[in-house]
Order: structure tokens, then C-alpha cells, then sequence
């Protein structure tokens, strides 16, 4: 799994390669240290040479401090290239993401794809940094101080082949059992960052509804899953230090127990043995990086899967087909025998059998019951999905067979749910049109009602309207998210019940405005109020994801039952 994250390594490979080359050249170090010393005491001390010391720890200290610079390099090293590489990782998740279709990112919750881009993430890059300093300096300290025992004494150094035997044992059976453990401990991360992601989002009506201890209480038991979750999973790779440790004690009361019977019987210099003890600290100094190594790849594991699901995601929808010099001549929009399902389930249809057509520069409303379809139908326009069955044709040719870019840049949709950005309100309008003169933009905040409540602010247009357009009401953002759509001149603009929290009489002058500035963009204007549709060229009729009936509104008020019924319910309002 972590091969296919390698790529996002790019530009910063040279440290993770300097890495292990200062690891290697620290331990070759370290590994020498004890060896002098054991020469200082069986050679120098014992022979009453003072030279002799003297030269040798001065060499001893001189392999201790460029072990030292070398170590500090590695860090250093390890670092930059590990945040290097989750760098990359996240831009390629990043990345990914803005390529997905409205179904792929259906199939990830947004709070389980956050965990991935963070917590995940940062897993994995902690894994990398143990891997390429940790996982390269353990095994050859361990090899090495291993073999230094052997050359000292092969029969003491048999202790620790039996010590390992056991250990590599003991980590391998809690590698398996841990695994799935840290995997569903990720899931339960995902649902504590749904719960805190909701809340946040929706604080004011949680505050209107006076509903903090209920949510309280929801993360607090979100919170409390991830808590056992993380116990289930840590429990399990604990047990790894105890066990390293219980085993590497035990081998330093036998290595205490014969080593010292070595050394009355004059079979090990005191010297020897000394060294042969610095060289078991070395070992158990690795044996401890490889069980922490073991810990991190074994949290990691579970993350790595997590984010390479997201970077093999199968794009939904796909742009190989779209021809780049093919440009929306006109805004007619014609829809031939579609039909359509969120699951891609022919027994599960959300829309079935639609046909119609618009013709270029026409206003067209939508009119229909909640889960009529009203919404799926539109949103096929502009390739948000794909149809299952049947074909959308926008400028006389199929949608598909224009480049996505080209077709959403002549097709504007203001969805039912308006987002704003962090930023200021000429900023926003100008997701628009970056290009767009202020003239322009004024030109479309006044045909949107918007020009007049945004002069309104002290700083106008240079007003900063927060996280998600905090302040600014419901039907101020509508309108501004409208100018923000006219300012990129489609072809055909989609209005997703976009005036619902505007009064009729602004919801009158912004129909007008469209009518009189955009006689050549065919206008899709769904809606509850028959009031915002009555003028249309024509109305589709949707019930139950079928077309029930299109035509004017005298029409539909003369033949079509479902039309009447609402219109009628609606003048009892009124009255």
C-alpha cells in the first residue's frame, strides 16, 4: 500500500535517501565505541598504560561526537521528508477530491474524508519518519551488536538468537490481532467528526432550539466510542513493551549469571564483558525502536488503506470524452427518454423516462412535490450525474461530449443550499468571473436585488462576510449567490428554489431583471410558489420522478389536477 503513496515523495526523495545514509554512518560509529572501551580497560587499565587510555578515549570521544552530528542530521533529514511526503499526500488527496463527481463524493461522508486528510495523514507520516531513520538504524544495530556478542563470546551471545526467536514471535501475533482493531477505531473517529461538523454547521439552530445538552451528549457518546475503540486497538500493541522487556531482562540475569562464571574461570576479560553489556544495551536499545516502528506500522496500516481508497476512487463521472473545441452555441436544453438513480440500480429509479425540451433563451419553471425529482432533473444538466438512461442534450449535443469545464461554464446552478466562502463579497462574486470589473459585477448584483443591502455595509462590496457568510441573512446570501452566478454569462442559468427566502416582491424584481438583461440565457426556475413561475414560457409538472404534465400556467390550471391543487392551496394562503 505504501508504494502507491511513494509518488507524493516528490522533491523531497533526497533527504529520505540522506536519511538512512547518516543513520548507517551513526551506528557504524556507535557500534566501534564499545570495542575501544573494552581495549581501554583489557589493554590500558590492566597494562598501567596512561598513553594508551589516553589516545583511545580521545578517539572514543571523538566517534561519540560525529555519531552525535550525524544522528542530529538524520532527524533533520527525516523531517523534511516526511513532512514533505505528507505534503504531497494531502495535495494528492486534495486533489482528488476536486476531481470527484456529486456520486463519488456521496459514497465518503465529508467527515470521513477530513480524518483522512488529517488524522490519517498524519499517521502515515509518522510511520514514514520511523520507517526511513528507525526502521534503517534498528536492524543494523541489532545485526551488528549481535555479531560484535558473537566475536566476544558466540557462547553468551546465544542468549539473545533465543531472545529474538521469541520477540519476533510475540509481535507478529499482535500485528494480526491489532490491525482490525485500529481500523474500526479510524471509523469511529469519522462518525465523533460528523457529530462535531453538524454542530458546528448548524450552531444557531441547535442554540434556537435550545438543544446544547442533547448535543452534549451525542459527542459525548461519540467521543466515549472512539475512547473504547482506541483502548480495544492500544490494549492490544501495549503488551509489546512489556514483553520486549520482560524477555531482555531475563537475558540480562543469564548474561549476568554465566558471564560472570566466565569470568572466574578466565574464559571473558573483564573488558569483554563490559562491552559485551554496552553491546546488549545497543540491542535492546533497537529491539525497543523496532517495537515502536512495529506500533506505528501497525496504526498506520489502517490509515495508509484509508487513503489510498480515496486515490483509487473511480471517478464517476469522466472527461475522456468531451471534445476541448466544442462550445455551447445556444442555452436549449433537451431531455430524450432519461432516466436516472443516486445507486445506479435500474429497480431504484430517482427519475424515469423524462422527456422535454427548451428552447435557447426560454424561462422554464419547475414545479413539483418534495422528492418529485425536481432537483435530480436539473442537476443532470450541468453533469453534477450522469443519467443511467436516455441522454441530456445542452446546445444540440450531448452533455457528455462536452469537456466538463466548457459545460459547467455555460451552465449556472444556484443549489437549493447557497454557500459563500471566507472572504470578502467582491471575492465571492468573483467565483463567477475572476476576470469580472467592478462595473460587471455591480451590473449583476443589481439584477440579483443584491447592490442595494450590499451598500448598505460600511466596507460595501469589500465587506468580509466570514466563515459561510455568517453575516448576512438567508436571503441575502440567495441573492448574492445569483449575482455571483450571472457573472459568468451562461448559457443557460438553473435557479434551485433559490428565492425561497426572498419576499415576492424581490423575488418579482429579480425575475424581471433576468427577463429584461438575459433574453438570450434559457432560465430553469424551480419553486414552491406558483407566483415565481407563473410567467414562464412553460412549466414541467413533476410528480414522483415522471414528468406529470408541462405547459403555460393557463394551461396547467385548466388540465393538470396536481398544478391546481397547489395553486389553490396557495391563494388560501394568501386570502
Amino acid at each position: 500500500m505504501l508504494k502507491k503513496l511513494l509518488p507524493s515523495l516528490t522533491g523531497y526523495g533526497k533527504y529520505a535517501l540522506l536519511t538512512p545514509a547518516m543513520v548507517i554512518i551513526e551506528v557504524i560509529l556507535e557500534i566501534f565505541i564499545p570495542l575501544i572501551m573494552a581495549k581501554i580497560i583489557d589493554v590500558g587499565v590492566k597494562n598501567g598504560d596512561i598513553g594508551y587510555v589516553a589516545k583511545a578515549g580521545a578517539a572514543m570521544v571523538l566517534m561519540a561526537f560525529f555519531a552525535l552530528i550525524f544522528g542530529v542530521l538524520s532527524g533533520r533529514f527525516a523531517a523534511v521528508a516526511s513532512m514533505g511526503f505528507a505534503k504531497g499526500i494531502r495535495k494528492k488527496l486534495f486533489d482528488k477530491i476536486q476531481e470527484f463527481s456529486f456520486a463519488n463524493i456521496d459514497r465518503f461522508s465529508t467527515a470521513s474524508l477530513i480524518t483522512r486528510l488529517t488524522t490519517d495523514v498524519n499517521s502515515v507520516q509518522m510511520a514514514f519518519m520511523m520507517i526511513i531513520r528507525m526502521l534503517v538504524r534498528a536492524p543494523i544495530m541489532l545485526i551488528s551488536a549481535t555479531v560484535m556478542t558473537i566475536i566476544i563470546n558466540a557462547r553468551l551471545a546465544v542468549v539473545f538468537l533465543v531472545a529474538i526467536a521469541v520477540l519476533s514471535a510475540a509481535l507478529y501475533f499482535i500485528a494480526t490481532m491489532a490491525y482490525p482493531r485500529f481500523r474500526a477505531m479510524l471509523v469511529r473517529y469519522d462518525s465523533m467528526n460528523a457529530s462535531v461538523q453538524e454542530n458546528l454547521i448548524a450552531i444557531r439552530v441547535v442554540k434556537a432550539f435550545v438543544r446544547e445538552d442533547h448535543e452534549n451528549e451525542k459527542f459525548r457518546e461519540a467521543a466515549d466510542a472512539v475512547r473504547k475503540a482506541q483502548l480495544r486497538a492500544e490494549k492490544i500493541v501495549i503488551s509489546t513493551m512489556p514483553i520486549m522487556q520482560f524477555v531482555m531482562y531475563c537475558c540480562m540475569i543469564a548474561i549476568s549469571w554465566f558471564g560472570g562464571r566466565m569470568i572466574i574461570s578466565e574464559t571473558l576479560l573483564t573488558g569483554e564483558f563490559m562491552s559485551f553489556i554496552s553491546y546488549v544495551g545497543q540491542i535492546m536499545m533497537s529491539l525497543m525502536m523496532i517495537s515502536f516502528v512495529f506500533i506505528g506500522i501497525v496504526m498506520s496500516r489502517a490509515s495508509t488503506i484509508r487513503i489510498v481508497e480515496v486515490i483509487d476512487e473511480e471517478i464517476d463521472i469522466k472527461d475522456d470524452s468531451g471534445k476541448d473545441d466544442l462550445k455551447v452555441e445556444d442555452g436549449s436544453v433537451i431531455f430524450d427518454n432519461v432516466s436516472f438513480s443516486y445507486s445506479k440500480n435500474i429497480d431504484n429509479l430517482t427519475l424515469s423516462e423524462c422527456s422535454f425540451e427548451i428552447k435557447s433563451g426560454e424561462t422554464v419553471g419547475i414545479i413539483g412535490g418534495t422528492g418529485s425529482g425536481k432537483t435530480s432533473l436539473v442537476q443532470l444538466i450541468p453533469r453534477l450525474y450522469d443519467v443511467l438512461e436516455g441522454k441530456v442534450l445542452a446546445g444540440g449535443h450531448d452533455v457528455r461530449d462536452y469537456s466538463i469545464a466548457t459545460l459547467r461554464n455555460a451552465v449556472s446552478v444556484v443549489l437549493q443550499k447557497n454557500v459563500l466562502f471566507s472572504g470578502t463579497i467582491r471575492e465571492n462574486l468573483r467565483w463567477g468571473n475572476e476576470n469580472a470589473t467592478d462595473e460587471e459585477i455591480e451590473e449583476a448584483c443589481r439584477s440579483a436585488q443584491a447592490h442595494d443591502f450590499i451598500m448598505s455595509f460600511p466596507k460595501g462590496y469589500d465587506t468580509d462576510l466570514g466563515q459561510g457568510g455568517v453575516n448576512v441573512s438567508g436571503g441575502q446570501k440567495q441573492r448574492l449567490s445569483i449575482a455571483r452566478a450571472l457573472l459568468k454569462k451562461p448559457r443557460v442559468i438553473i435557479l434551485d428554489d433559490s428565492t425561497s427566502a426572498v419576499d415576492t416582491a424581490t423575488d418579482s424584481k429579480i425575475r424581471q431583471a433576468l427577463r429584461e438583461n438575459l433574453k438570450n440565457t434559457t432560465k430553469i426556475i424551480i419553486a414552491q410558489r406558483i407566483a415565481s413561475v407563473s410567467e414562464a414560457d412553460k412549466i414541467i409538472v413533476m410528480d414522483d420522478g415522471r414528468i406529470n404534465a408541462v405547459g403555460t400556467h393557463e394551461e396547467l390550471l385548466a388540465a393538470n389536477s396536481i398544478y391546481r391543487e397547489v395553486f389553490e392551496s396557495q391563494q388560501k394562503g394568501v386570502a
